[in-house]
């Protein structure tokens, strides 16, 4: 077994798309719609046939509850890895990100966090080498 897509909940998918394009880097990599459900997804460039993150439009009253208890809690939604998260920090900051945390030592990584302006945290972690 292998994971091919796991969700992130957004309140705007065309604001999602924007943000995880052109702030994060992430590729467009589905997008159709059947009436008013629109299936979105994007991928890394790196790995752009590996896993996929659906933009769900948050329209579900529990899942609603939960990304704004996380959010609340400083917790995030998403974690993506980096080689080398002060460069991408300083890209990502460029485009106009929100850090809600500047690129920070913890045990055997370096985390940054920042909101993706569409009700989530996520976080960018950059694994210490030995």
């Amino acid at each position: 077994m292998k994971i091919k897509v796991t969700s992130v909940h957004v309140d705007d998918q065309d604001k999602a798309l924007r943000f995880y394009t052109e702030v994060l880097g992430f590729v467009k990599k589905t997008d159709f719609s059947q009436g008013p459900y629109r299936w979105l997804t994007v991928a890394s460039p790196e790995e752009p046939d590996g896993t996929e993150l659906q933009l769900a439009l948050n329209n579900n009253p529990a899942a609603k509850a939960y990304q704004q208890a996380l959010f609340q809690q400083s917790q995030p939604a998403a974690m993506f890895f980096t080689d080398d998260i002060q460069a991408d920090y300083e890209r990502m900051k460029a485009q106009g990100a929100e850090f809600t945390m500047t690129p920070t030592d913890v045990t055997a990584s370096k985390i940054a966090m920042l909101n993706d302006t569409c009700g989530n945290l996520i976080q960018i972690t950059q694994l210490k080498r030995w």
